[in-house]
């Protein structure tokens, strides 16, 4: 009786076992969507973007040290259930962008670094760790560069899937040389209208290396994403005057963390978000200038913070705490994820550590 319930018992755990297998095989032939994490480094910058085929982007690194690199590699790993960065994008060379590569090169494989390289007049340099970074190879990025991004067979063959694409823009001060040429270019308002470039006032020239910023541009179908690392205020206007080399856009990441030395509003006005993500901290960007462009940008649906801005006298400049993924100084680094559908007809906003969500629809090619 007992050998007989033994082997009774070892047969159902070895179906079990195979269902398991079985149900995990299934999911991982689902259809997924594009998925983007802002990943709290306390101020830097940590965008990682996972294609629907399961290839990582990390848009920066955060700074030097264990905490940022092991807020990354959580993610990486235990969330996103990344074994390796393919892409890593770094924007420029400031600590708060590089800082972190090093570190998490020692934690994780990354195959391929795009940077600014060495060109002349650059204003600073990374540092010795940065340049020495294990990885595959390293590439300079260029304006109208495109990663180099898997596609399934089946959606390359389908006219009505959406078609993934991530576009450098600008670097080095130096833009895509027309609207034309960006991705996306069926949203393109290239007369962005002589009210649009208006709205910019010049301000004292930055000769720091946020200026040298590399602008990314991410296409899912109807889906788009504006990243352009801490580009400041004099060179981002160039952006959008006197031609919109952008086009409108659904998402916007807050430049230069939301810093006043950025977000110049013409480029608000012009890209028309719907959605603009603050990565912030708890006392370094959320500017005022910055927030009041956010609000008077009649486009912008909703507004996210990855931290509450906790300086004095400043409560005011904060969203609800609805749309905050981390709501105290002393925080345990929770993250905001965006969520693109299969069809890139929709996308959801989530901040998992508070059960928020909301649900967007993607602009059409020609709103």
């Amino acid at each position: 009786m007992t050998a007989a319930i033994s082997r009774v018992g070892r047969l159902g755990f070895a179906a079990l076992g195979a269902m398991l297998v079985a149900s995990a095989a299934a999911r991982a032939d689902e259809p997924r969507g594009l998925d983007i994490y802002w990943i709290d480094v306390e101020g830097g910058a940590a965008t990682l973007i996972v294609t629907p085929e399961g290839e990582s982007i990390l848009v920066d690194t955060g700074n030097p040290g264990r905490r940022d690199a092991g807020r990354i590699f959580k993610v990486a790993t235990e969330v996103a259930k990344l074994r390796q960065i393919d892409h890593l994008v770094v924007t420029h060379y400031h600590r708060d962008h590089f800082g972190g590569a090093a570190d998490l090169a020692a934690l994780m494989p990354i195959k391929t670094v795009y940077d600014n390289g060495e060109f002349p007049g650059m204003p600073e340099k990374p540092d010795r760790a940065y340049a020495a970074l294990k990885c595959d190879r390293r590439v300079v990025v260029n304006p109208g560069d495109k990663l180099e991004l898997k596609q399934s067979a089946a959606k390359a063959e389908a006219d009505a899937a959406p078609k993934l694409t991530v576009q450098c823009l600008a670097t080095r001060q130096q833009m895509i040389r027309s609207a034309s040429a960006a991705t996306g270019a069926q949203k393109t308002a290239a007369a962005p209208g002589e009210h649009v470039c208006k709205l910019h006032a010049p301000k004292d020239r930055d000769g720091s290396d946020n200026a040298n910023s590399v602008v990314l541009l991410v296409s899912y179908g109807d889906f788009r994403f504006f990243d352009a690392g801490d580009l400041t205020w004099n060179v981002e206007h160039q952006l959008v005057c006197p031609e919109n080399l952008v086009g409108k856009v659904d998402v916007y990441q807050t430049t230069h963390h939301g810093l006043e030395a950025s977000n110049n509003p013409a480029v608000l006005t012009a890209l028309e978000p719907a959605v603009a993500i603050m990565n912030n901290g708890a006392r370094k960007g959320c500017d005022g200038q910055t927030v009041a462009t956010l609000r008077e940008t009649k486009s912008i649906a909703a507004t996210y913070q990855v931290h509450k801005n906790v300086r004095e006298g400043q409560a005011a400049l904060n969203v609800p705490d609805e749309y905050i993924a981390n709501a105290t100084e002393t925080c345990a680094g929770h993250h905001i994820k965006l969520t693109v559908a299969t069809d890139a007809k929709t996308y959801k906003v989530s901040i998992p550590a508070n059960n928020h969500e909301r649900e967007f629809k993607t602009r059409g090619p020609r709103d």
